[in-house]
């Protein structure tokens, strides 16, 4: 599970083993959240949270979406185009 990004105190992570559509799983201190990125034009969406507040949900879903052709690419980069 590659650390693709860090957030703060969160990491950004993409398995290797996951499954479309493009997401992200973002994790540190005993919570995790999972943001779908919608590649390639995003924004950027809260699929799943686990006890992260709102405010930090919007946080990083606005620092996901300042990196998103990144994020995207390095998505592919890991799973391939198809």
């Amino acid at each position: 599970m590659p650390t693709v990004e860090r957030l703060g105190g969160f990491r950004v992570v993409i398995y290797t083993n996951d499954h479309r559509p493009e997401h992200v799983h973002v994790i540190g201190d005993a919570r995790e959240a999972v943001f779908v990125l919608h590649c390639p034009k995003g924004p950027p969406a809260l699929r799943e949270n686990y006890g992260l507040s709102r405010l930090e949900v919007r946080r990083i879903a606005t620092a996901l979406a300042t990196r998103l052709a990144q994020l995207c690419a390095e998505w592919s980069r890991i799973h391939g185009n198809a």
